[in-house]
């Protein structure tokens, strides 16, 4: 703007000393050739120069006043633009604080909230890693026989100290058969006859197993299957032949696998192996099966309970009825003594009355003056021989 101002004081400046020089040129243009003097010449050409001074001068005051307007304007639209800039900039820097503060407090609350998360996330790998070392000591505990016999045993107590009292039930107990061999039962449930005392076994095979869970290809599946087969075939013979006892035992046993995931491959996929354990009287159970039979047995042996309890039940009341009879008899004979009392108690209550009465009638009897009273006083009569008559 402030160049557009000089242009155009620039053009008028420039106006006017094209004009002086166009009014000087016409003044010699007129010059003596044309009837003019030189005095008039230098005349005109001063009286041109004094108003081109005349007219400088105007242009200058012109300019000065427009250039101290313009700058005073200038000055206020500084002063304005400096003013509404520093809003500007303090609304700006406003926004910009209150944004960078809700980005801190965002920021804070993220690193806060993944702070957490992080040390959910570690717990979790803590609980991660102590699995892993616990799944690792279970295929160690499972790869050895006699670890995983172990296994089954613990894990068979548990189920059987749960389902039934401590006298239900005995660990490692010892059989003896007829030839005099003695075995020992893992566990053995105190059954009244029939059926009697029954067997728990909790070793089972893993190794046939595990080859048949690893097989990669279904001829080595079906190789594994088989052998898998075979033997749990021999360890239910096994427990045939070493556990059920004629006259000691029950006629049958319980053969129990430790693994849900054994007893569902063995009666998904050997269901003829299954039904030959049960012509041989050897029971398969799992966990699940264990326990529903153990509960069953709890409620045999509750059943024998409450039988072995009604004789001693029926005893018990045929003498309490004795009791009973016993207390009717003193009751009538208290019933008696009562009925005597009350008699007494009447008999003593006529007597009573009869004093009354007889108190009354001497009350009424009238004390006559003189000698003749004293001997009708001393004289019995009619009333006192009826008094002692009575």
């Amino acid at each position: 703007m402030l160049d557009a101002v000089w242009l155009v004081a620039g053009g008028a400046l420039l106006g006017a000393l094209l004009a002086a020089l166009a009014v000087m040129l016409a003044l010699r243009l007129r010059g003596p050739e044309r009837g003019g003097s030189g005095e008039e010449v230098t005349r005109e050409v001063r009286e041109v120069q004094a108003a081109l001074a005349g007219r400088l001068s105007q242009m200058a005051e012109s300019h000065a006043a427009a250039q101290a307007a313009l700058s005073e304007r200038l000055q206020a639209q500084e002063r304005g633009l400096a003013k509404a800039l520093e809003e500007r900039l303090g609304e700006v820097s406003k926004r910009v604080g209150d944004s960078l503060t809700q980005s801190a407090e965002k920021a804070q609350a993220s690193l806060a909230d993944l702070a957490k998360r992080l040390a959910l996330i570690d717990a979790a790998q803590k609980t991660i890693t102590e699995l892993s070392q616990q799944v690792v000591s279970l295929q160690d505990i499972l790869a050895n026989k006699q670890a995983r016999g172990a296994f089954g045993q613990i894990q068979m107590e548990d189920l059987v100290r749960t389902a039934l009292p401590p006298s239900a039930y005995a660990f490692q107990a010892q059989l003896a058969h007829h030839d005099g061999r003695s075995v020992i039962a893992d566990c053995l449930l105190n059954l009244p006859n029939p059926p009697g005392p029954i067997v728990v076994d909790s070793k089972f095979p893993l190794e046939s197993y595990r080859a048949l869970r690893e097989a990669a290809d279904e001829t080595s599946r079906k190789v594994a299957l088989k052998a898998f087969g075979v033997d749990v075939l021999s360890h239910v013979r096994a427990i045939a032949e070493r556990y059920i006892i004629p006259g000691v035992t029950a006629e049958s046993a319980l053969m129990f696998l430790p693994s849900e995931a054994v007893y569902a491959e063995l009666h998904a996929n050997l269901g003829e192996v299954v039904e030959r354990s049960y012509r041989q009287r050897v029971w398969i159970v799992s966990p699940t099966t264990l326990m529903a039979t153990l509960n069953t047995v709890r409620a045999v042996l509750k059943d024998v309970r409450m039988r072995e309890q009604a004789g001693v039940i029926q005893r018990e009341v045929r003498i309490l009825l004795g009791d009973v009879v016993r207390l009717d008899d003193r009751v009538e004979k208290l019933q008696r003594h009562f009925d005597q009392t009350q008699e007494d108690v009447r008999q003593i209550r006529i007597s009573t009355e009869k004093v009354t009465k007889r108190a009354e009638r001497i009350g009424e009897i009238e004390v006559a003056d003189g000698a003749e009273a004293e001997a009708d006083a001393l004289a019995p009569g009619p009333e006192a021989k009826r008094i002692g008559a009575e």
